[in-house]
């Protein structure tokens, strides 16, 4: 099954993908994650990649694009995938439906998370992450036992530079303006499914089995 996920930063993206990689056994494409390992590797990329996040923009579609083909052309992908953070913007969508034309692929399904910009900021900004591990916590409702500092490996909590509030409420104003268009895009090839999240507790992987339940069919 291939599959994108579309959202605002922070609408829970990552976790459904991350449940839905288990369920299904195909991998989670998270292009942020690809970018961010290029800013930790202090590459020219990662350099130019570090302003462009740090100051809540996109990242231009031809470097995602690039990244993207590279990804789909190993093995792990042939079997399926969940696109998690792509495509952004017409563009990538388009591009991707190139690539997948040329494999003889196609998304099955596109799943739009539709979360409060409330909720978005309140759960970014008090995210942390362990700068040596990876960990990723949340001070709400996945603190760590001891106050800023990680369970696993006792390194320092960090907060990400677009995670801070003004990135985050800028992230989210650029999410409107330039990703919008996608659920038109992916309405009229009739694959896009809305799940609304309310007070940020629901069961969403759960909702979303049960809209690929009928896709499946």
């Amino acid at each position: 099954m291939n599959l994108i996920l579309l959202g605002a930063p922070g609408a829970g993206k990552g976790t459904l993908a991350k449940d839905l990689a288990k369920i299904f056994g195909i991998p989670q494409i998270s292009t942020g994650d690809m970018l961010r390992e290029a800013v930790a590797a202090g590459t020219e990329l990662g350099k130019k990649v570090k302003d462009i996040m740090d100051s809540g923009a996109l990242v231009p579609d031809d470097l995602v694009n690039a990244i993207v083909r590279e990804k789909l052309a190993r093995p792990e992908c042939h079997n399926g995938f969940i696109f998690d953070g792509y495509p952004r913007t017409k563009s990538q969508a388009e591009s991707l439906e190139n690539l997948l034309k040329e494999d003889g692929k196609k998304i099955d399904a596109v799943i739009l998370l539709e979360v409060p910009k409330e909720i978005v900021v309140k759960r970014l900004t008090n995210r942390r992450i362990c700068p040596h591990c990876g960990r990723i916590y949340n001070l709400i409702t996945m603190p760590p036992s001891k106050e800023g500092i990680c369970d696993g490996c006792s390194s320092k909590l960090i907060t990400r530079d677009d995670d801070k509030e003004e990135v985050v409420t800028r992230r989210y104003e650029v999410y409107l303006e330039r990703t919008a268009p996608l659920i038109e895009f992916y309405k009229q090839r009739e694959i896009l499914f809305t799940i609304t999240v309310q007070n940020g507790d629901e069961d969403v992987t759960q909702m979303v089995l049960n809209v690929l339940k009928r896709v499946r069919k």
